[in-house]
């Protein structure tokens, strides 16, 4: 049965993997940016190339804000999406992911 279910994600699975991939790094980047941004507070988000930034990762990091509330007004929200980010990106497409050893597993199989 697996096998059966390996043949028929095998041709998509390469494709998955860097999309996944590309997606999980501009997430990433972007809450990293957000990171630099808060330590320019005077910097107007509304403007310029900065809406590109926040508008999709706002949602996020206001729902993250109501359980965990700025220390000593540092808002460590984007901190704590970088690692969850990071921590997924390892697990599924890292060197030892699940998608890596997949794709690994089909290579070797086929």
């Amino acid at each position: 049965m697996l096998s059966l279910v390996m043949a028929a994600l095998l041709p998509t699975l390469p494709a998955v993997h860097l999309a996944l991939g590309l997606l999980l790094s501009l997430w990433t980047l972007a809450f990293l940016a957000r990171v630099i941004l808060s330590w320019y507070p005077k910097i107007n988000l509304t403007r310029g190339f900065w809406p590109v930034v926040c508008r999709p990762t706002e949602p996020l990091l206001a729902l993250t804000r109501q359980v965990v509330a700025p220390i000593g007004g540092v808002d460590a929200t984007p901190v704590i999406w970088i690692g969850l980010l990071s921590l997924v990106r390892e697990l599924l497409v890292g060197q030892q992911g699940i998608l890596t050893q997949l794709l690994q597993l089909g290579i070797e199989s086929a």
